[in-house]
């Protein structure tokens, strides 16, 4: 304990960062065999800054001065549990760490002041090492005080400017919130264009109390701010005031609060005013797609305008909540719906299913519908998804199975089969597709069927723009051949479209479409791979399930992407899809393909891909289309089997 108030009274008067840490080594640390000591301060945007550090080399100290929010590791690990990090024989396999030797015991300590995160210490020893209880007491209380001197390295010249400027370019409403430190009083900072027309604010809010500014939200917003301080972490609530108050003004949709430092927050939100996320957008331009919400607490619906030609419902007239649709459903489908409400209201999951709408003009229409709960503080108050028109799918199989059924003998029936199948394969996958232009992209997709007709299979392809400015691709392969693959491929890849819509990642698309999967007729299983380039950041965000890696060629060189570690589609039900994201580059070109375009009965697998990376490598320049005929002319897999390829190139 002499030894703790020492390096605490040292630490308490050094006039310097540097002098401080060099006293926490010397002082206290060193005698219980630690060789180096770390000091960084946590920065307004979230960023470890480096200010102090002993022991340690200036060349070592350079490289780790900026640790951003997104370098995942025991560092930011440790920051946001704000606890420490006890590591006896080193970091964990895969992550890095400061230290002489990559087994060399480390202890990772959040630094508080005044109970909030001010930064984290990082105590090095030079190898292995047994941290007991008494160890772990004696660092901590050693490098407690440091928390009170991060400051003292003075201002960050990198730290990001006022963000007034940037949420006056918002059009959605933002504000800035400051809470003084004395009386734990949240003041209102600044109001961007969009939040002061949102609503009816007293005059001059900015820097009044949140109290008078937003009376009927200041609780609630009050303890979001806390929490987002306390767990530095961003917090959201769907809906504020969570519950129905007919007297309060309009409700604060989609809030979200991000910290920003010590005693600032940012807050963001919607207005029921608001035209909608994009995905509403998407929608509205879709003939057999609608969305749909409903409030809970108010007890209001909303549709878009396809929601009212999919229901033969005059426009204009209220929306029918999802609880009601029951009433306009065939009899044997009510319950469907039963099961559909139990898995959004009784276990608060997302769900879809299929069922027939009986219209006020007599027709009927399948529809699916895809929908998620809306939680509030861990409470419901609300159902949104989408509603897609199905007929058309549904008419197609009834006549094809029509057509098997008057066919009289076995050879007749299967010759029309396979003709039936090939025709609807190719409608949907062209051997030789138009793609319309593509934000920052140039795509080149072939399909080659197979040799011998009644081998006609799964394989399919799809790329399309979204509404977002984001462009949907996707490669997949349904397990067997003939009509039932053909069938399932087309489900499928309608799904997919439909599905992307939403506007989720690759990860829950795949779930999605695992679960219609697993509800398709046959029960089939399928490998595929779902990617959503962003054209603004060049970031590739991707998906696989059980499929063959992509192939990215950069500067003549080829490279196999390690896909994420998934279950192929239709195994078990509620499989979760891993996602990664690629950085791509100007001048990049990337491959996805199925199985049948390397498969060879003469080589392993691992030397099929070995293959295709030698034949991409040798391609050269050229037009896209160009390189995706010579591409699927030097790589022959002799497997017979069909075979999807798609060459993407970043502009």
């Amino acid at each position: 304990m002499r030894r703790v108030r020492q390096a605490a009274a040292v630490a308490e008067t050094q006039d310097r960062i540097a002098a401080v840490a060099d006293s926490l080594l010397d002082g206290g640390l060193r005698p219980l065999g630690v060789q180096a000591v770390w000091l960084w301060r946590r920065t307004a945007s979230g960023c470890l800054q480096l200010v102090g550090h002993a022991g340690v080399s200036p060349l070592e100290a350079s490289h780790w001065r900026w640790l951003p929010p997104e370098a995942a590791g025991p560092l930011h690990r440790a920051l946001a549990a704000g606890a420490p990090g006890w590591l006896p024989d080193g970091p964990p396999d895969g992550e890095r760490l400061p230290g002489p030797d990559r087994n060399a015991a480390r202890a990772v300590v959040p630094l508080r002041r005044t109970g909030l995160i001010a930064g984290l210490a990082l105590a090095v020893w030079p190898g292995p090492a047994e941290l007991d209880e008494t160890v772990c007491r004696a660092v901590n209380g050693l490098l407690e005080p440091a928390a009170r001197l991060l400051d003292l390295a003075g201002p960050d010249p990198d730290d990001p400017p006022v963000l007034g400027g940037l949420l006056d370019l918002l059009t959605h409403p933002a504000m800035v919130l400051r809470t003084e430190p004395d009386t734990s009083d949240v003041i209102v900072e600044h109001l961007n264009e969009a939040a002061l027309c949102s609503t009816d604010l007293v005059p001059d809010p900015a820097g009044r109390p949140l109290a008078q500014v937003f009376p009927s939200v200041h609780a609630e917003l009050v303890r979001l701010v806390a929490d987002a301080r306390a767990h530095a972490v961003p917090q959201r609530a769907v809906r504020l005031p969570a519950g129905h108050r007919p007297s309060v003004p309009a409700p604060l949709l989609d809030v979200r609060v991000l910290p920003l430092s010590a005693d600032r927050a940012l807050v963001l939100w919607h207005v029921s005013t608001d035209p909608g996320p994009a995905v509403v957008r998407v929608a509205r331009r879709l003939e057999n797609v609608a969305t749909f919400e409903d409030d809970l607490t108010t007890g209001e619906s909303r549709w878009s305008d396809q929601a009212y030609t999919i229901f033969g419902v005059a426009r204009g007239g209220p929306p029918i909540p999802l609880r009601q649709l029951g009433e306009r459903l065939h009899p044997q489908d009510a319950v469907r719906l039963e099961e559909l409400l139990l898995a959004l209201t009784g276990r608060q999951e997302g769900a879809h299913t299929v069922v027939r709408v009986i219209r006020d003009d007599g027709a009927l229409r399948h529809v699916r519908i895809a929908a998620e709960p809306l939680l509030t503080c861990g409470v419901l108050t609300g159902i949104t998804g989408i509603y897609q028109d199905v007929s058309a799918q549904h008419h197609t199989e009834v006549a094809l199975n029509a057509t098997f059924d008057q066919l009289t003998t076995v050879q007749a029936q299967a010759a029309i089969r396979r003709r039936l199948v090939l025709e609807l394969q190719q409608a949907i996958v062209p051997e030789v597709p138009t793609f319309h232009k593509l934000p920052g992209l140039q795509v080149a997709a072939r399909y080659r069927p197979a040799a011998e007709e009644y081998q006609v299979g799964g394989d399919w392809y799809d790329v399309m723009p979204l509404e977002s400015g984001g462009v949907l691709m996707a490669v997949g392969d349904i397990a067997g051949h003939g009509i039932d693959a053909a069938t399932g491929m087309v489900a499928l890849r309608n799904a997919l479209r439909g599905l992307a819509v939403t506007g989720h990642s690759p990860g829950r698309l795949m779930a999605w479409l695992n679960e219609v999967t697993l509800h398709s007729d046959g029960q089939p299983t399928a490998t595929a791979v779902c990617a959503l380039y962003d054209p603004d950041t060049r970031s590739l965000r991707w998906a696989s399930a059980g499929h063959l890696p992509l192939l990215l060629l950069r500067e003549g060189h080829a490279e196999l992407l390690d896909p994420p570690r998934n279950i192929l589609l239709g195994a078990v039900p509620g499989a979760e899809y891993q996602e990664t994201v690629t950085r791509l580059l100007p001048g990049d070109t990337l491959v996805l393909y199925t199985d049948g375009f390397i498969e060879s009965h003469h080589m392993g697998l691992d030397q099929s891909l070995a293959l295709l990376r030698h034949e991409a490598e040798r391609l050269g320049p050229g037009e896209i289309d160009e390189q995706a005929d010579r591409l699927l002319g030097a790589v022959t897999g002799d497997t017979d089997d069909d075979t999807s390829l798609v060459v993407v190139r970043v502009l």
